[in-house]
């Protein structure tokens, strides 16, 4: 069913996204500006001109319940992440992937106490309950698609440690259990029984502290109002997907295909526990990581923005030596999703081929013509068996959710 519109459509310079996304706003008139306020509001600096707080309206996504007794030790079960014992308030990131590991859900989990929340990518709402109602059996769990009363509006806390929204914002989000329904992010570090492949010392994501939190669908017309009276602030989703590239972030809408596990993307260091107990993929996922490597992985492109050409996603990726060429096979790659930065520019993340050398000239073929490309490694070619670059651990100190 397709989401319903947001009434934060209705603010003044609103321009609906395309696609999967135009319940909501792309952008209120302007991107960069707005991706400007939300990186602010990441490190607690004021924006002159800007209300106190900014939110992304993400109320096309999904929200399911899972609420009785059994409810975590049976997501534990069927999902890569140790979920099994959340406690009420606290976040977590699980894969539901197929027999062979291919990822087939990315589900962020948040439990009140008494119910788990499971936050989707709006397209991938009814497919994910019709399966876990057919898996459910005899378990004491209660499964429900919650999207038509709760709608999800994201922001970034100032610190790891806040989880307090914009007061505006703060006044309206659910609670369940008496717990706010915020979920945190777990991508800012690598969390117990994971692992990192990309061969980094500081990580572009360490600083990527995002929130989601739940609130009353009819809640969203005074949500409207706060950003048209100067309460809040209000950013496109074209702001955050932009920072969200920069941050390495891979997500289940634009990263993953039919084939696509989960070590391809670096999905291990915040979605996968290596150690926990069987899941449907498991075999897989300890095959490739202790004996083999991903046959793809995931890169951070830098984009020549010279011709003001920008490439969309699906388009190829290429060696700049093929670039004189239109032979079929050449490829090495496609770009799966594409922003403009308020710093760097053109950026894109985009799934090549394992064996592509690090450091070779690229080039994006798009309809406008070919965009040089330079490649920055998130997934090493050596990632997964113990051999060659050893993956990255958690820094010393570094904190770890309770597995």
């Amino acid at each position: 069913m397709p989401a319903a519109r947001s009434p934060l459509l209705d603010l003044p310079g609103a321009v609906a996204g395309a696609g999967a996304d135009d319940a909501v706003a792309a952008h209120y008139g302007n991107p960069v500006a707005e991706q400007r306020m939300l990186d602010a509001a990441r490190g607690g600096r004021p924006v002159p001109g800007s209300a106190a707080g900014a939110v992304v309206d993400l109320s096309h996504r999904g929200v399911i319940s899972v609420s009785g007794p059994d409810r975590l030790s049976w997501l534990d079960s069927v999902t890569s992440q140790s979920i099994r014992s959340l406690a009420a308030g606290d976040s977590a990131e699980t894969l539901l992937l197929s027999a062979n590991g291919r990822i087939e859900h990315a589900i962020r989990v948040l439990d009140d106490g008494e119910t788990a929340w499971l936050l989707v990518d709006g397209e991938e709402t009814a497919e994910l309950e019709q399966w876990l109602q057919k898996m459910r059996f005899m378990l004491r769990v209660e499964i429900a698609d919650r999207s038509a009363e709760f709608a999800t509006m994201g922001w970034f806390g100032s610190s790891v440690d806040d989880r307090e929204p914009p007061a505006a914002l703060a006044a309206l989000v659910a609670q369940g259990g008496g717990v706010p329904l915020t979920w945190s992010d777990p991508w800012p570090e690598v969390v117990a029984g994971g692992v990192q492949y990309a061969p980094v010392d500081e990580h572009p994501g360490a600083d990527w502290w995002w929130r989601e939190s739940l609130v009353l669908r009819d809640s969203l017309g005074a949500l409207a109002d706060a950003v048209r009276d100067g309460e809040l602030s209000a950013a496109g989703i074209a702001a955050l997907e932009a920072l969200r590239i920069a941050a390495w972030r891979p997500r289940l809408a634009t990263e993953v295909d039919e084939r696509t596990i989960p070590h391809e993307l670096d999905w291990m260091r915040s979605a996968v526990h290596l150690s926990k107990g069987c899941y449907r993929g498991q075999e897989t996922v300890a095959k490739v990581h202790n004996l083999g490597h991903p046959p793809r992985r995931l890169v951070f492109l830098h984009l020549d923005g010279s011709d003001a050409v920008l490439p969309a996603p699906g388009d190829e990726v290429v060696p700049a030596s093929a670039a004189s060429t239109a032979g079929d096979g050449d490829a090495v790659g496609v770009v799966t999703s594409v922003g403009v930065h308020h710093e760097w520019g053109p950026i894109a993340l985009a799934v090549v081929k394992r064996q592509l050398p690090e450091g070779d000239a690229l080039v994006v073929r798009t309809e406008g013509g070919q965009v040089a490309a330079t490649a920055e490694t998130i997934v090493s070619p050596e990632a997964g068996a113990a051999v060659g670059r050893v993956p990255r651990l958690p820094r010393l100190g570094a904190r770890t959710r309770r597995s």
